[in-house]
């Protein structure tokens, strides 16, 4: 029997809607490899930070490519819809070394418009053979607009010190932007500068400096019942604090480090854990973690701008995790 052309056509639509949708939807035991971007000797992916928007996970992280012998970091970007195949990595920002954007610390929404904050990691001249070099003194914190989270304005300076020159800002890195559960409205950015620093705005453009804690690096800040719980990076491991009101906090739980023990890939740090809500996204039902793993070498032996890869983790509490292959 001939079928018509365009019941023919109905019947293909059908069967590529079913097969995409397959494809499309998480499914975290179908993800076999705790790696989702991984680097290599001239490419390392880190910072990860993710927004889940209309089916789509967006993941945002630094990219630090060796193009010839120089090394060039960028904020660039991935998604997917299943969690696990992820789109080439695209790249957001300027290639600059007096910039290198980078470390993406979260994306919010802020009236009708996306916003990611990030920070500057001045390297000029840096080159292979001064591996690793560090950010200098002019490291500041940014942020981009968008509406669709594409296409993205040109970058902002965070006035995070109040209505002072920039150069009398001191050095900061790792940006989170939260917004206060008690007073909508008011948005917090933590940052990493003498332990971990808070500021406070109404508008993102005016802030009033608040008050530093002991913490580490790459804050990233949930609401958890009628408090909120921080994660952030010591020297190695992701560490947790939690706090009743934004501003007094008290160190729980032990350091989580995942797998590392079994993770070649990793050996040399565990950090950055960025842990997105997805307790209400059909069929994930828990809270990812995005986290990047760097090794075998420790960062200060080199695996700082190369062999750092961008891995994913779930939990029900925050407090147990899995992984994909635990247990295996």
């Amino acid at each position: 029997m001939k079928l018509r052309p365009a019941i023919f056509s109905l019947i293909l639509a059908a069967a590529l809607q079913v097969s995409c949708s397959r494809t499309a939807v998480p499914d975290l035991s179908a993800i076999k490899e705790p790696r989702i971007l991984v680097g290599n000797d001239t490419l390392a992916f880190r910072d990860p930070a993710a927004v889940y928007n209309d089916g789509v996970f967006h993941l945002f992280f630094s990219m630090v490519r060796i193009e010839a012998d120089s090394i060039f970091s960028y904020v660039a970007t991935s998604s997917s819809r299943n969690l696990r195949d992820w789109s080439e990595p695209r790249i957001l920002t300027a290639r600059d070394q007096s910039l290198s954007y980078s470390s993406p610390g979260d994306v919010i929404r802020f009236g009708d418009e996306w916003v990611i904050c990030f920070q500057t990691y001045p390297r000029p001249g840096y080159v292979r053979s001064e591996m690793p070099r560090y950010g200098n003194e002019k490291a500041r914190l940014f942020i981009m607009r968008s509406r669709d989270l594409e296409t993205w304005s040109e970058p902002e300076l965070l006035k995070v010190k109040g209505d002072i020159p920039e150069e009398e800002m001191g050095r900061m890195i790792d940006p989170y932007l939260v917004e206060d559960r008690d007073e909508p409205g008011k948005w917090w950015c933590f940052y990493k500068q003498n332990g971990v620093s808070s500021s406070w705005s109404y508008d993102l453009i005016n802030w009033t400096y608040d008050k530093h804690i002991p913490g580490g690096e790459n804050v990233c800040i949930l609401r958890d019942g009628n408090g909120y719980v921080m994660f952030h990076s010591p020297q190695n491991g992701i560490g947790i604090k939690r706090s009743s009101d934004l501003r007094n906090w008290s160190d729980v739980e032990p350091l989580v480090t995942l797998g590392q023990d079994g993770w070649e890939w990793a050996k040399g740090r565990i950090t950055a854990g960025f842990v997105l809500d997805c307790r209400d996204v059909p069929s994930v039902g828990k809270y990812i973690m995005f986290f990047h793993g760097s090794g075998p070498l420790k960062e200060t032996e080199g695996d700082f701008d190369k062999n750092s890869s961008i891995g994913i983790a779930w939990s029900d509490d925050l407090s147990s995790w899995s992984w994909p292959g635990k247990g295996r």
